[in-house]
Order: C-alpha cells, then sequence, then structure tokens
C-alpha cells in the first residue's frame, strides 16, 4: 500500500512547473546584455562589486521562471534590487532583467493586475528612496519612464495577441459551423431520400400486391370460365404501377446521384392520381382538394406523401375493397393546409391486427416527420365511431420554422388498441 503523504509530495512535484528551453535560452540573452551593462562608464564612477554581481546573478536568474509565475518573479525581484541600489552599485547593470520581467508581467495580464501591481511597487519603492536618499529618490523618479513604457509594451502586445487570438478562435468556429451545417443538410437530405424511397415503394409494392391478388383469384375461381377483362385490367395496373415507381425512384436517385430533378416535387395537383391509383387496386376513394390559396411547394409535398402514405395504410389493412375518404382543405383563417384520411376498415380488420400482433412499421413515423419538416402535426389512431382508421395533418402555410420536438403521440380513442402501419 502506497503511502498517503508520499503520494502527495509526488503529485506536488508534479505540478511544479519548470522553466523550458526557450525560457533559458532568454536567460541566456539577457545575461549576455547584462554583462556589457555594467562596465558602461557611470557618471558618478560607480561600478558593480563582487556582492553586486551575485545580485545581479540572482536577477537575471529570475527571468527564466518569468512566463510561468510573473507576479512571483516581480515581487521576488523588487527587494533583490532595493538591496542592490542601497549597496551603491551601478545602476544600469540590472536594467534588462527588470525590463524583461516587467515586460512579461504585463504580456501575461490581466490588465487590472498589471496597472495595479507596478504603479503601486513603483510607488512603495519611490517612497522607501526618498526616506532614505533623496538624492537617489530624485533620481529614481527621473529614469522611471522606462518602467512604464515596458509595462505599456507588454500591455500592447498582450491587447494584439488577445485580438489575434480572438480572430482565429471566430475562423475555427466558423469553420466547425460550416462543417457541422454541412453534415446536417446531409443528414436530412438523406432523412428525406429514405422518406421519399419508403413512400414510393411502400405504395407501389402494396398496390402491385393487391393487383396481383385479384389476377390469381381470377385465374383460379373459375378457370374454364376465365374472366379475361379483369384479369387484363388488373395486369395492365400491375404494368402502370410498376412504370409510374421506376419515373419517381429515377427521380430520386438523380438527387443521389447530385443531378438536376427532372421536374418539380409532387404536389396538390398529383393526388387525383394516388386516388385513381388506389380504386384500380379495388378500393373506394373518395377525394375531395379545396385548396384554392397559394400553398407552398413544400406543404403540397408534404400532403402528397401524407396522402400516400394514408391510401397505401388503407388498402394494406382494410383489403383491396376498403372504403376512403381523402379530404385536403386549406383554412385560410389559421393559414393551414388541413388533410383528413379515414379508412371504412373491415370488421375483422381490428381483431386481426391484435391477433397476430403487427409490429408498426414507418408509415406514421414517415408522415410525422414529413409534417415536422414544414412545422406541422399529425394525428392517428383507431376511429371511434367504428372500424376504420383515421388521419388528421395539420400543416401551416406560413414561413414558420420547422419544429423540431418529438412527435406527437397518438390519442387514445374509446376504440379498441390498434396498431397500424405500412411495412
Amino acid at each position: 500500500m502506497r503511502d498517503v503523504s508520499t503520494v502527495g509530495v509526488h503529485s506536488g512535484r508534479r505540478r511544479l512547473r519548470r522553466p523550458v528551453r526557450q525560457d533559458w535560452l532568454t536567460t541566456a540573452a539577457v545575461g549576455a546584455l547584462t554583462v556589457p551593462l555594467a562596465f558602461l562608464p557611470q557618471s558618478d564612477g560607480r561600478v558593480t562589486d563582487a556582492l553586486g554581481w551575485v545580485l545581479v546573478a540572482v536577477m537575471v536568474l529570475l527571468t527564466a521562471w518569468r512566463r510561468l509565475y510573473p507576479l512571483g518573479v516581480l515581487l521576488a525581484l523588487v527587494p533583490v534590487q532595493l538591496a542592490y541600489h542601497f549597496l551603491g552599485n551601478a545602476p544600469t547593470t540590472p536594467v534588462a532583467a527588470s525590463m524583461v520581467i516587467l515586460y512579461s508581467l504585463a504580456v501575461a495580464g490581466p490588465r487590472r493586475r498589471t496597472f495595479v501591481v507596478v504603479p503601486s511597487l513603483l510607488a512603495l519603492t519611490l517612497t522607501m528612496m526618498l526616506t532614505v536618499n533623496v538624492h537617489k529618490g530624485l533620481e529614481l523618479i527621473r529614469t522611471s519612464g522606462w518602467i512604464l513604457a515596458c509595462t505599456l509594451l507588454g500591455e500592447a502586445v498582450r491587447v494584439h495577441r488577445n485580438y489575434v487570438g480572438a480572430i482565429v478562435e471566430r475562423a475555427e468556429r466558423a469553420e466547425r459551423t460550416r462543417e457541422e451545417t454541412a453534415a446536417r443538410r446531409v443528414a436530412e437530405e438523406r432523412l428525406r431520400i429514405a422518406r421519399d424511397l419508403h413512400d414510393l415503394l411502400a405504395h407501389s409494392i402494396t398496390l402491385i400486391g393487391v393487383r396481383a391478388s385479384v389476377a390469381a383469384h381470377v385465374l383460379n375461381a373459375d378457370p374454364e370460365r376465365l374472366d379475361r377483362d379483369t384479369l387484363s385490367q388488373a395486369l395492365d395496373g400491375i404494368a402502370g404501377t410498376c412504370r409510374e415507381a421506376r419515373q419517381e425512384l429515377k427521380r430520386t436517385l438523380e438527387v443521389l446521384r447530385a443531378e438536376d430533378d427532372s421536374g418539380p416535387p409532387p404536389g396538390l395537383g398529383s393526388l387525383a392520381g394516388l386516388g385513381k391509383a388506389a380504386e384500380s387496386a379495388g378500393a373506394m376513394v373518395s377525394l375531395s382538394v379545396s385548396a384554392d390559396g397559394e400553398v407552398p411547394p413544400a406543404v403540397g409535398a408534404a400532403a402528397y406523401r401524407i396522402v400516400q402514405q394514408g391510401l397505401t395504410n388503407a388498402v394494406q389493412h382494410g383489403g383491396p375493397a376498403v372504403g376512403v375518404r381523402v379530404s385536403v382543405v386549406l383554412d385560410e383563417a389559421s393559414s393551414a393546409l388541413l388533410v383528413d384520411i379515414v379508412d371504412d376498415g373491415s370488421p375483422a380488420d381490428a381483431a386481426d391486427d391484435a391477433a397476430t400482433g403487427r409490429p408498426p412499421g414507418y408509415g406514421l413515423v414517415g408522415m410525422r416527420e414529413r409534417a415536422r419538416s414544414v412545422g406541422g402535426t399529425v394525428e392517428a389512431g383507431p376511429r371511434a365511431d367504428g372500424p376504420g382508421f383515421a388521419v388528421r395533418a395539420v400543416l401551416p402555410c406560413t414561413e414558420a420554422a420547422p419544429r423540431t420536438e418529438a412527435a406527437p403521440r397518438t390519442p387514445r380513442t374509446e376504440a379498441a388498441p390498434r396498431i397500424r402501419a405500412a411495412q
């Protein structure tokens, strides 16, 4: 088991910062500049004695820690320099070390500390010098200009560094923001394409499956009295659905290949085609579109996809002869497009869903995502007045920002619970 005190000593040693090579090189440069300054002729004939050289060496060595502990180094410099001057040594010898330490304190900042500590130490030193020796105090006042000059130079360098650092930081932040925006747009585009492919394939495959079932029924019901017209209509419907699916799939793949779209996105004008496709599969569709005002293309495309998925769910879960009522109304009071899809289902539909435990797919999830992409909402659930399913979408036609909150939950009704979604 390790001794706690030993761990504390080692951690304390790790926390002690030491000068690096750059600091020692700066100290060597200051020492090389200090030696010639000691031999400059002085007006009063003073020189630096042996004890003065020791104090000068201490001041030069202090510059090695100037970046790590700027305030501590300056506080240690003051008594050493005062002792040097009181011994009557040459006043120009410690100038280089003092300038470097003052400059480092100002560069390290903050500004308030610099403009509090330096004038305070200067005032304290002047007071002591004037008390002990008036002549030396007046001489210090005359030569104190270089102290303020070093302080102001360090402050100017600090401000410039902070300014450059802020510019670099803003540029890096802007670059990160651009990258995040690009990644978000790619993810949104992938999600949109996934929804388009799901709606397209689910709708087309469901209709093809229903028509194929009709053709198989015609062939197996009474082969000797084959209804060629019904069989031909079913096969023609399959071929037509395949052509439409191929064209829309081509448009989606062109987006993936970064090519221009071959046409505008589907909108309210294409709803009649969805109704006819569902009717060709045997469904009884009642379509009512009342949108005299201007509907944004994004809202129209969302309404188209919601109706497409609603019809797919109705045909898939309600059977080929299901009755579906589709209503698309532009409410001028709320400036919203109201989309209602109500199917009659079948009496055995709810029991079949409950018995098989059909897992939910992505149909209802895709409807809600479509609605949220334009700032709207979708409510879906079993009908309370009988068998069937009802979907209500509210799509704002104003320039509202798309909602990003979680999708609203399906409201509970008095009817038995029932999960329905396109597989």
